[in-house]
């Protein structure tokens, strides 16, 4: 499984090209009492033999740590054992095949020398080690077996090693990442003046290893940038001024962009956002306040003599007004569903909500799973480009549907456990959201975005502690409660504007299941409901361990 550099809000802090794989010298471990002519070199082509001339397989020493740090780089420690039998006379020496899975480059070791007796001299089992240079956020599978190999069984041992990212305290103080501003604590202070003019001032504090920042602003629609150099300070502030259209407004976003010497330009954005009407508007605020209580005041009384001198025969007309309008809609509209396979009950909800939207509101649905055979052709990275650059030149939207896997899934992206779940390994398309949260994660973050976007999940499966950080800065819908609204948002249509609502017949959350699609599709959120109390644990035994999947790629 590849995994992709995020930031744990928004965007990552990305990496210079990673270095090829290399063995760290002083962490060879050959050298050990009781073993004669221990030797490490390149790998040759070995000659098979039968499986009776053949050592039996290696073991893993589980005491061994798996991940650390030099003083530059992280560091990945392979640490095996040979198993104490009878076959150890035939043993030559062992091979260790290393393949970062994010860049498919690889190395091989052929560790080689001649064990005499069966147990070290106390009595221990023989183990060996090295140490390889690793990235950070890389994916590692490892593979060991002893030589010579047999012609015919399965005596090789495999894992995976998931390097943490920068954020991880493990390995954040090394220096690679330090580059990539693993340490950086902007502390952004914000101060708004508005008297005479209205200005902004941001003060952050700079790093060591950036001499540049980008600082924006957004607000009021509009979004203004600045430059600053760092020139030895360590306190830099940044001035922006504003006419009378921020008065207006209440909050507005800061964002500073600094220039690792590593990530370059994509490196991880320091985002704050601030709330001012309070704190500088609170005189006009009760100035306002006041004239308002007056209108609403004279409003009341007004309405009241209104009331008492009404014509009886207006009253029809006047409710005949407050009912909602029906609205059609016009054009068929594409939305691209991003999803997690928590579980195949869950699936099933996906599928009757494609159908749902399909035939009932006459919606054009993009999802993985229907369209398997392209995405076999293309990859999961490509299908999905090509879909968001469509999306992104039309009218069209992207639909994430939020639960515990997206929860899950996006916290792993961010350096906790890598989450395998058992519906991905069985899916013919495989996990497709963390490819699908690498590539709108940078484009959502930004403000103009939004509208392309729609946030959901579905209340009675899922909640909203299942919807990721990056996604708490926009509305998040409740299917099938609100499923109205996001219709709605679907065809860029307002449900509410002066003088009329706006209703859609058969969407709402009493009506959807009077059509036949909209019952299958209840019908599949009960189902999984009733499971989910029945298993309070669920979730958890979805999860697959590295060797379960091996299994199921063998029996594959």
């Amino acid at each position: 499984m590849i995994t992709f550099s995020f930031l744990c809000f928004c965007l990552t802090a990305g990496l210079a090209a990673p270095s090829s794989l290399d063995i760290l010298d002083k962490y060879l471990d050959c050298n050990i009492e009781g073993l004669n002519d221990c030797k490490i070199r390149n790998c040759s082509d070995k000659d098979k033999v039968a499986r009776i001339h053949a050592p039996t397989g290696p073991e893993w020493n589980r005491e061994h740590v798996e991940v650390g740090m030099s003083k530059k780089e992280p560091v990945m420690y392979v640490a095996w054992k040979i198993k104490a039998d009878a076959s150890i006379s035939a043993l030559c020496g062992s091979q260790i095949n290393i393949v970062d899975e994010n860049t498919n480059t690889s190395m091989c070791v052929q560790f080689s020398y001649n064990i005499t007796q069966v147990l070290k001299p106390g009595y221990t089992m023989w183990n060996f080690s090295l140490a390889v240079r690793a990235e950070p956020r890389h994916n590692y599978t490892v593979t060991v077996y002893n030589l010579p190999e047999p012609v015919s069984g399965h005596y090789r041992i495999k894992k995976q090693i998931a390097i943490p990212g920068c954020d991880d305290r493990r390995i954040q103080r090394v220096q690679l990442c330090q580059e990539n501003g693993s340490l950086w604590n902007p502390n952004i202070t914000v101060f708004i003046d508005g008297k005479p003019t209205f200005s902004t001032v941001v003060s952050f504090e700079s790093s060591w290893y950036s001499e540049s920042y980008q600082v924006s602003i957004q607000n009021c629609g509009f979004s203004y940038s600045e430059n600053v150099l760092k020139e030895n300070r360590t306190s830099l502030n940044v001035t922006f001024a504003f006419g009378p259209c921020w008065r207006s407004e209440c909050e507005m976003l800061v964002m500073i962009k600094p220039f690792f010497r590593r990530c370059k330009n994509d490196c991880e954005l320091a985002i704050k956002n601030v709330v001012y009407c309070q704190n500088h508007l609170t005189q006009s605020f009760i100035t306002l306040a006041c004239v308002g209580l007056v209108l609403v005041v004279g409003g009341l009384g007004f309405s009241l003599w209104r009331a008492s001198h009404k014509d009886p025969l207006n009253t029809s007309s006047t409710a005949a007004k407050d009912q909602p309008e029906v609205f059609q809609a016009q054009g068929r509209k594409r939305v691209l569903i991003i999803y997690s396979l928590d579980h195949h009950l869950y699936k099933n909800i996906i599928l009757k909500l494609c159908a749902f939207m399909a035939t009932k509101c006459g919606t054009e649905v993009v999802l993985d799973l229907l369209d398997s055979t392209r995405l076999g052709v293309l990859g999961s990275i490509q299908w999905l480009d090509w879909h968001k650059k469509q999306i992104e030149s039309s009218s069209d939207k992207i639909l994430i549907l939020c639960s515990r896997g997206v929860q899950a899934k996006w916290r792993a992206m961010c350096g906790d456990k890598q989450v395998f779940l058992r519906e991905d390994a069985q899916s013919p398309v495989g996990d497709m959201l963390t490819p699908s949260l690498t590539l709108i994660l940078p484009h959502f973050i930004r403000s103009a975005s939004f509208k392309k976007y729609i946030v959901a999940y579905f209340d009675d499966v899922s909640s909203e502690e299942d919807v990721p950080s990056p996604f708490n800065i926009t509305v998040r819908y409740k299917l099938m409660k609100q499923f109205e609204e996001v219709f709605f948002r679907i065809l860029d249509t307002e449900k509410h504007e002066p003088g009329r609502v706006k209703q859609i017949d058969g969407l709402s959350e009493e009506k959807y299941h009077q059509y036949p699609s909209g019952r299958a599709l209840r019908d599949a959120i009960e189902a999984f409901r009733a499971y989910q109390l029945e298993h309070p644990r669920w979730f958890e035994d979805e999860f697959m361990e590295c060797s379960d999947l091996e299994d199921d790629t063998a029996t594959d």
